[in-house]
């Protein structure tokens, strides 16, 4: 892989063990107070929207989806009307998509770079986000990594890997899908990330 050339930033806030922070949904981690990882947040088939709800209800005003069209029923459509019936102000929510194929990796390290400027802003801001793919597995834990590296909580995609590690292992889905990014080739991505 060719190294990356994204700039990274300081950042003054640690990633938080589970039992420091509620976690909204049963499969989902705090990477940082302000970052919420999780597995996809509806269920069409669901007459209500718990973990919509849930999520919303956490504080999370920004959703970042890793799917891509058509691979599950989108929600964005949704969020305003939870967000009324919550009782929280529907023009406060963000909704972002950045398609990555499943067990994939992302196009290119400028895609990457979209990510992380909208997370970026939102810390800025003080918002609270929630990445997600289909599971939370992969591709969230690829792009958790990444934003560990490029806001240096991690020192390298190396730390990076071990940090989600041990917040994955948190999550009652680690019983069945043991790592976190999913592939050798997420591992690898998030290894060379940020390198000079």
């Amino acid at each position: 892989m060719t190294a990356c050339t994204i700039s990274r930033r300081a950042s003054i806030v640690p990633p938080l063990s589970a039992p420091e922070l509620h976690r909204p949904i049963p499969n989902s981690y705090w990477a940082t107070p302000s970052l919420l990882a999780c597995e996809f947040p509806w269920d069409p088939r669901e007459q209500y929207h718990p973990k919509m709800d849930a999520i919303l209800r956490s504080g999370v005003t920004t959703f970042i989806d890793l799917t891509e069209p058509g691979e599950l029923e989108p929600y964005d459509n949704l969020l305003g009307d939870r967000a009324t019936l919550l009782g929280i102000d529907p023009s406060t929510i963000e909704y972002h998509c950045f398609p990555i194929r499943d067990r994939c990796l992302p196009e290119s390290l400028q895609f990457v770079q979209r990510v992380m400027d909208v997370l970026d802003d939102n810390e800025r801001r003080g918002r609270m986000t929630a990445i997600h793919c289909r599971g939370g597995v992969g591709r969230t834990g690829t792009l958790v990594c990444c934003w560990f590296v490029y806001s240096q909580i991690a020192k390298d995609g190396k730390e990076a890997l071990a940090i989600v590690e041990s917040l994955w292992k948190t999550v009652p889905k680690s019983k069945r899908f043991h790592q976190s990014p999913e592939t050798g080739a997420q591992m690898e991505f998030v290894l060379g990330f940020g390198r000079a």
